[in-house]
């Protein structure tokens, strides 16, 4: 499954009563039926990573609640994964043992977890690269790495936060290619966090732009484009322009809004 449901959810960060507390969240809710690919954008610091979080299951809500296959969430779970910008891999295992780390717990045997992590490793495309550790090879490679790291226990749905904010724009539209791929041959449920729109369009089914703070949903789009996508689309593709300029303005409103403020 991975049925995602976020109801009326508001956050706020620190003494509710005090002046100086922050309301992050105020009045989200959306649904996120199994198996979509939903893209999150929004303004700086309008609480796009603290949703993100509730889902997790990192943060608690301040009132509503986050729901999976409608059990409400308490804390983080392995039907959950978040794959961050940062790699985050350990630096004394291989590709392969970092694979592997996050199968120890499910008291796998030795054979069973090769096997996986022979899988995950082809999956992302690193045959060759078992043995070596992070730093020899490249930025790419490593989020390849925490990509199947993520992906090997099986969870239900996979939580990204900026993945691909800190590659260079060549290495970021092919890892956006293989993680439509993956996606595709998994069915889970995918929602990322970003802030470039032609990659929510392009990679998303729905695209969600939030409001400055306090994020609220400002508005859900369908990207009715067929897939497979073709790379080129982003520059040739009317309605993916088309999707490109809404989204475009709807930020720059909200942009505006803050800085009024």
């Amino acid at each position: 499954m991975g049925d995602i449901s976020v109801r009326n959810v508001r956050k706020v960060f620190g003494d509710p009563a005090a002046v100086s507390r922050v309301l992050a969240l105020d009045g989200v809710s959306l649904d996120i039926p199994t198996g979509q690919f939903l893209c999150i954008i929004g303004p700086s610091g309008c609480g796009k990573s603290t949703l993100l979080h509730t889902i997790a299951g990192f943060e608690n809500a301040t009132s509503g609640e986050t729901l999976l296959d409608q059990r409400r969430i308490t804390g983080p779970g392995p039907d959950r994964i978040v794959i961050f910008q940062e790699y985050g891999l350990y630096p004394w295992m291989t590709v392969a043992e970092n694979i592997e780390f996050g199968l120890l717990a499910k008291k796998l045997g030795a054979k069973r977890r090769m096997e996986i992590v022979r899988h995950y490793v082809a999956l992302v495309k690193l045959q060759g690269f078992e043995d070596r550790y992070p730093h020899e090879i490249s930025g790419g490679m490593k989020q390849r790495v925490s990509i199947a790291r993520a992906l090997a226990p099986e969870p239900e749905v996979v939580l990204m936060d900026e993945p691909f904010a800190a590659l260079d724009s060549l290495t970021r539209d092919l890892l956006q290619e293989e993680i439509l791929r993956i996606w595709g041959e998994t069915g889970q449920t995918f929602v990322l966090i970003t802030h470039n729109i032609e990659e929510a369009i392009f990679l998303g089914d729905r695209v969600m732009a939030m409001t400055s703070r306090p994020g609220r949903v400002k508005a859900l789009i369908d990207v009715d484009i067929p897939r497979p996508r073709d790379p080129r689309m982003r520059t040739h593709d009317p309605r993916f322009l088309a999707i490109k300029e809404e989204l475009g303005g709807l930020l720059r409103d909200e942009v505006a809004r803050a800085a009024a403020a």
